[in-house]
């Protein structure tokens, strides 16, 4: 269970990395694993939240975007995974 838990913030975290960019506007993406096959797909609505797909088109996670712009992660079954914040670069 903790490492299905784990592979699913993985999977958001680089969904979110991929998609930050377009975080204001909607957008689909297609995440590839090392091998070069798909491994799931991610969509991101115009407010930041984002829904990520396994390879099989089943729902892995779910992502909310605050104000602040703090990502809340949800796992497949509706429950809270974790968050992430984003803060500034202190340029060291």
């Amino acid at each position: 269970m903790q490492t299905k838990i784990t592979s699913i913030i993985a999977a958001t975290a680089t969904a979110l990395l991929l998609t930050s960019s377009a975080a204001h506007a909607q957008s689909q993406r297609t995440i590839y694993g090392s091998d070069g096959r798909v491994t799931g797909r991610t969509v991101t609505d115009s407010q930041g939240n984002g829904t990520i797909y396994g390879a099989d088109g089943r729902v892995q996670s779910r992502t909310s975007t605050s104000s602040d712009g703090t990502v809340t992660i949800y796992g497949a079954d509706g429950r809270k995974a974790g968050t992430v914040t984003a803060k500034p670069h202190q340029g060291k």
